[in-house]
């Protein structure tokens, strides 16, 4: 895809992160089509875009398939897009376990197509800044993540095992920016207040993770699931041995219920999707690779399975 070429955006999925992935589409000036499922076409009503009622018809038609639907469907219409050799952006997580998302990368590269994870917290200022003020602060010590959020409307986020789950969904945004800041990590403990009960959690729920990096840093996590009247609100720490960076949305922006960030003057999303659409055109790597997906996935897997045996997880 060159930079003349039209750029054709395939919406799959209708939910509540559909709005800023359309959003920044078309601030990137795209053609928009979504694919029909329960709430397209108010979607379409709102953007002035397109509803197809086929997935191959729609995934013909695009330049690019971007995959905003349950983490449970990422398999089958990502391999779709990449059959008929087009680039795929994924929402987070980018598949429910870790064998499926290192299926999903080498599928992309022997289709010769793209594949990017939708991990946009790379993408907002805060958390930026504090990647680029690493090398003020020395050797890292400690980092500390909590992710406050009102919890989802749909069902299907509360199902452990059929790809949901609060460490799945939610947590996963922080595990990727303890990799991004500290680098792999070497061994995982979780715990989640209250557990699942037969694979389901319910709101209120908080889970908690401690990660121990290769470095010898550690990462101390907690992500809550509450109320309908929820702010959104996310906090983070970095401390090195000559200082410490902080970042918390609460003083950024401007505040608002539900499961989105604050606003702010410059938009993630769109930001997510301009670096994406270059990589394309340009041949670099994105700021998020198929690896750092698949490394997230197998953090929230490990996580999973400290939860299930009560003990740490060695990687």
């Amino acid at each position: 895809m060159d930079s003349n070429e039209a750029l054709h955006a395939g919406i799959v999925g209708a939910g509540g992160i559909a709005p800023p992935h359309i959003e920044g589409w078309l601030a990137l000036g795209a053609e928009i089509a979504i694919l029909r499922r329960t709430g397209a076409q108010e979607l379409a009503e709102q953007h002035g875009i397109r509803v197809v009622d086929d997935l191959d018809e729609l995934t013909e038609w695009s330049s690019i398939v971007d995959i905003v639907s349950p983490t449970t469907t990422h398999l089958d219409v990502a391999r779709r897009a990449f059959a008929r050799g087009r680039h795929v952006v994924c929402e987070k997580p980018l598949a429910v376990t870790t064998a499926d998302a290192v299926m999903l990368a080498q599928e992309a590269s022997d289709a010769g197509v793209r594949l990017f994870p939708a991990h946009v917290v790379r993408y907002f200022e805060g958390y930026q800044r504090m990647k680029e003020g690493l090398g003020s602060i020395g050797t890292l010590l400690e980092l500390t993540f909590r992710r406050t959020v009102a919890a989802p409307d749909s069902a299907w986020f509360y199902a452990e095992d059929a790809g949901g789950g609060l460490i799945r969904d939610l947590m996963i945004h922080d595990l990727d920016q303890a990799l991004w800041l500290a680098g792999p990590v070497a061994e995982v403990s979780a715990t989640q207040d209250p557990p699942a009960v037969n694979g389901q959690v319910m709101p209120p729920v908080s889970a908690y993770a401690t990660l121990t990096h290769a470095n010898g840093a550690v990462s101390h996590l907690h992500a809550d699931w509450f109320g309908p009247e929820t702010v959104f609100r996310s906090e983070a720490s970095v401390v090195g041995v000559h200082g410490e960076l902080r970042f918390d949305t609460a003083g950024s922006g401007e505040a608002r219920e539900g499961y989105l960030p604050p606003a702010s003057d410059i938009d993630p999303y769109r930001a997510q999707l301009a670096d994406f659409v270059d990589a394309i055109r340009t041949g670099r790597d994105a700021r998020v690779t198929p690896e750092d997906g698949i490394a997230a996935v197998r953090l929230v897997d490990a996580a999973y399975e400290s939860l299930r045996t009560g003990r740490p997880v060695l990687l």
